[in-house]
């Protein structure tokens, strides 16, 4: 850790040493520049708090020896104190210091879809398409519908939205695969326990430069929403239909009044599930077992189990279970989302 701290310190010193040059802020590697040198700041007050903690921790333990019995007590508190937050601290330099998924820092474009369990998992849809919001909000992220489909029972057969926010793919990433929920429908007169299963794919949002499209790939058909909106949205042909057609993906958009938006909407998911499929190509870069965790492709995977009858809300992937089902649904999932991203350090540093 310590040769690693001065190589951390010795590039700021360089990182700095170019941003000093007037020339610098004309040219094209200005951003990213800056924003390495914002990480390497921001790394190198970890390890200086880290060593001030570390200093504060010995004198406690040195001072849990004293004689008095009360200067003593207050040590070990201090002690047990201190040892949180270097606990803390660590981790958080841990996260830094590993190899960063380069999509981390890009919005996120996430699917929802029924799956088995009829009217019950196009209503689970909408739960999760609630859940998701709820958690943005609390973040202060920024939320764009792409497309939806509403079931006749107040569900989702499948809805599409965008998340924008720092680090969204980060957290979001850890979501795609298959999520099921355990209940007793409303309509259930014997009290029957269901199983139903919504799917959830998490795509890392694409530019323009990520993935080449060939306009003579696609095909685009415009038709008239067929979906609830304003007077315009049913009366005009504003929604729109884009084929790849080397790929067979289909993207529809149908939410905004104006034909422009929604084509630029289903430009958007169709660049991102391209992405994917080129970032699939690389897949054999990723481990196992980490894998197992970010899910592959087909999102396939059971990743999570929601109980009702038991009130318990299970990740099969960590093996981590709580109560709180309808608070988790609420948005509360920080300390899911943040099990995850520490079981991605753990399992980066194991390889």
């Amino acid at each position: 850790m310590n040769n690693k701290e001065q190589q951390i310190r010795d590039e700021l010193t360089a990182v700095n040493e170019q941003l000093s040059s007037p020339d610098i802020y004309s040219s094209k590697d200005y951003p990213s520049i800056a924003k390495r040198q914002a990480f390497l700041e921001s790394t190198v007050k970890l390890f200086t708090d880290k060593s001030v903690l570390e200093k504060k921790l010995k004198e406690a333990e040195q001072l849990i020896e004293y004689h008095d019995p009360g200067i003593s007590q207050l040590a070990q508190a201090e002690v047990e104190t201190l040892s949180l937050q270097l606990e803390k601290l660590n981790q958080r330099l841990r996260q830094a210091l590993i190899p960063q998924d380069p999509n981390d820092e890009r919005n996120a474009i996430v699917e929802i879809r029924a799956a088995a369990g009829g009217d019950e998992a196009s209503l689970f849809a909408g739960e999760l398409y609630r859940m998701y919001a709820k958690w943005a909000e609390r973040h202060r992220f920024k939320i764009e519908l792409v497309s939806e489909s509403p079931s006749e029972v107040g569900g989702f057969k499948e809805i599409i939205f965008e998340v924008r926010g720092n680090d969204v793919y980060r957290v979001l990433k850890f979501e795609g695969g298959v999520h099921r929920v355990q209940r007793i429908p409303s309509t259930e007169s014997q009290g029957r326990i269901h199983t139903s299963t919504a799917t959830v794919a998490v795509l890392p949002e694409a530019q323009e430069t990520d993935v080449e499209i060939d306009p003579s790939d696609l095909r685009i058909d415009v038709y008239r929403s067929s979906g609830h909106g304003g007077q315009s949205v049913n009366t005009t042909d504003s929604a729109v239909r884009i084929t790849h057609i080397p790929t067979g993906i289909v993207v529809t958009c149908q939410d905004e009044k104006s034909q422009i938006k929604n084509k630029d909407k289903a430009m958007a998911v169709l660049r991102s599930r391209l992405l994917v499929r080129k970032l699939q190509e690389e897949e054999d870069q990723i481990s196992n077992k980490r894998k197992s965790l970010i899910g592959n492709g087909d999102r396939s995977e059971k990743i999570r189990t929601y109980n009702f009858p038991q009130d318990r809300i299970t990740d099969h992937r960590i093996g981590y279970s709580r109560s709180g089902i309808d608070s988790a649904l609420d948005g509360n999932i920080d300390d899911i989302t943040e099990r995850l991203s520490i079981a991605e350090i753990e399992l980066t540093e194991d390889n």
